[in-house]
């Protein structure tokens, strides 16, 4: 499928009607294990979920902790991840109750719970909607009319997403490196445009978040700010908004504030994931790069081997 096409897919994954299945009252924590795509979701999900800790693994090996009150979920879109296959062999060691969310391979032979996911020849990161959903309405953060009027969001902004690619051709055109900022709920976001400018535009990219990039990054703005482009997601947050004001003044940086308008989190959530993919996928085609490439990520795996 082409990339712009599986962008345009991503409206229609946040349909996925399977669930994980979780009773709060009979486990302690939730511990998830993924890498690169299929790793986002984690992350996205300990930002926004509170009602028990979440540990996130993107590495071979499980904390200490993890026991049969452990709510253990593997992700691999592909199935056949390496790192996410070790980590659910060992929390199944653990007697932990242990679901998996995949396409098939290897992982669609463990689990005491399985949600599969369809292949519809798409990109692991293009398949976060697959992935996430579960979460979503399993745990409870998403209605079916937050769903709803998320859909709609998405496809306003597949027919109209010429901001994003005006931020693109600035880009090109400044030769510069694009550093995302994000604040709770959205710190993981911020990370996964970081990602998407890696693998989609084939570039480097950095990312942090609010409050904490003023206890120590704020010292390299001032005198590197030339060489970046800034995005900056906008906050509900009256001293987090306040932060990004001041920071934008005393560094002279140039911060591109990106804004939701939704009282929705999930449509807020899906919203700046969808712009952000807009912006990469523009930024490749006036880079003329392959936005589906991924040979070099192939070939350490081959080499690994």
């Amino acid at each position: 499928m082409e990339f712009l096409n599986q962008l345009l897919f991503l409206k229609e994954q946040i349909k996925f009607n399977k669930s994980l299945d979780f009773n709060k009252n009979e486990f302690e924590n939730i511990v998830i294990a993924g890498m690169g795509g299929s790793g986002i979701i984690g992350k996205i999900f300990q930002e926004i979920y509170q009602d028990k800790p979440v540990y996130i693994i993107d590495d071979y090996h499980i904390p200490k902790f993890v026991s049969r009150k452990t709510f253990f979920v593997g992700i691999s879109f592909s199935g056949n991840t390496e790192e996410t296959i070790s980590a659910v062999k060992e929390a199944e060691a653990k007697k932990a109750h242990v679901s998996v969310i995949t396409s098939g391979g290897k992982l669609e032979r463990h689990g005491d719970s399985k949600i599969i996911i369809p292949l519809n020849n798409i990109q692991p990161r293009a398949g976060i909607g697959y992935m996430l959903m579960p979460f979503l309405t399993g745990f409870g953060l998403a209605s079916k009319e937050q769903i709803s009027k998320t859909y709609k969001s998405l496809e306003k902004l597949d027919k109209s997403n010429q901001e994003c690619r005006l931020h693109a051709i600035k880009i090109r055109k400044e030769n510069k490196i694009p550093v995302i900022y994000g604040s709770d709920p959205f710190k993981a976001i911020a990370y996964r445009w970081k990602t998407q400018f890696n693998e989609n535009a084939k570039i480097m990219s950095f990312s942090n978040y609010f409050p904490e990039l003023n206890h120590n990054e704020i010292l390299g703005i001032k005198n590197f700010n030339n060489k970046y482009y800034f995005f900056v997601f906008d906050s509900r947050e009256s001293r987090i908004k306040k932060r990004i004001q001041i920071t934008s003044k005393i560094t002279n940086a140039k911060f591109n504030i990106i804004k939701y308008n939704s009282d929705i989190l999930v449509e807020n959530l899906f919203y700046l994931i969808h712009y952000g993919d807009y912006v990469t996928y523009h930024l490749s085609n006036l880079r003329k790069v392959d936005a589906l490439d991924i040979s070099l990520i192939e070939q350490l795996k081959k080499e690994l081997q």
